[in-house]
Order: structure tokens, then sequence, then C-alpha cells
């Protein structure tokens, strides 16, 4: 952990899982099957899922193989997000929770590469990707608690199809991508 992130962590205290467990909930009650929201939600649990993997596997080659099937999850979501919702939430007046989220969303990827560059057997591995977990965790509460959420109440029905559409096209660029 860098000296900022430590600062940043000693001012700003992470949200406790109870407070991650009502924002998924309260998420989860404002989706509908099958659109955008419900998608997002359902990619948050495959990252957390996929972090979960990583950590707890125990040999070097799981690790790698872990990191790659995470990267490639973090990619695909985070494109379709930075590709459709974040222009949505700033056209709905929320430039500064799109900016914030577009610059979290860069260095998770910039972490991510960091990571590839540590040999995966080191426990200086594991703290990165601990790092790395941390952020993303608390990324996805900024968005399940509120960005997301205001983005479901505020964009019209009409748009609110077009974001289904163009997520689940943005999305699909990675699905059932292979891990080479």
């Amino acid at each position: 952990m860098s000296f900022l992130d430590r600062i940043v962590a000693a001012v700003t205290p992470l949200e406790s899982a109870e407070d991650r467990a009502a924002a998924r909930h309260n998420a989860r009650q404002a989706a509908e099957p099958g659109d955008w929201l419900s998608l997002v939600l359902d990619h948050h649990e495959q990252i957390e899922a996929a972090f979960e993997k990583a950590r707890s596997t125990d040999d070097p080659a799981g690790r790698l193989a872990a990191q790659k099937e995470l990267m490639i999850i973090l990619t695909g979501h985070s494109n379709a997000e930075e590709s459709v919702l974040y222009p949505a939430m700033a056209d709905s007046g929320e430039k500064g929770s799109a900016g914030l989220a577009f610059e979290e969303q860069a260095m998770a990827k910039v972490q991510m590469a960091l990571l590839e560059k540590l040999d995966p057997a080191s426990q200086e591995w594991l703290d990165k990707l601990e790092h790395i977990r941390g952020a993303v965790t608390h990324h996805i509460y900024q968005e399940e608690s509120h960005w997301l959420l205001e983005l479901k109440r505020d964009a019209p029905a009409a748009d609110q199809a077009r974001l289904t559409a163009r997520y689940a096209e943005e999305i699909a660029r990675y699905e059932g991508a292979e891990l080479v």
C-alpha cells in the first residue's frame, strides 16, 4: 500500500460488510430482471468470486490462472461501465461521480498490470491482490449505494432500455474470452 493510500484509508475508513450487504440488497430491490442494473450486480458478484478464487489459491500456477480470469472479468465489466453507464451518469448531472468512477477503474487497471509483474508465489503478490480487492470492493459499494441507484432513478424509461441494450452489447465482447 502506498503512502497516499495509507493516508486516505486512515482519513476515510472503509464501509463495513454490513454496509456493503445493505447496499447490495437495496440495489437488487431497485433492479428489474435482465435490466442493466441487474447485469451490473451479477458482474459485481462474479468479480468478488474471482478475487476470492485468486486469494484462496495456494499454488503459483493456480494464482496466475485465477489472476487472468479476474482480469478478463474486470476489464469487460469496467469497459462496459465506462462506455455506457458513466457517460449516462455525467449526462444526468453526476459529472463528479462519473469522473471519480472512471479514475478508480483506471487505477485498478494500473494496479492489475503491476500485479502481473509480481511473483505469484510471493507475499507481495498477495498483498497487491488484497490492495486491489479493497479498492474494487469500495468502488462497488459506491456504485451500489448511490451512483447507479441515482442513474436508475433519474434516467427516463427509454434511456433505461437503451442502457440495458448497450451494456449487454459491451459486456458480450468479453464473455467467453480465452485465457491465453
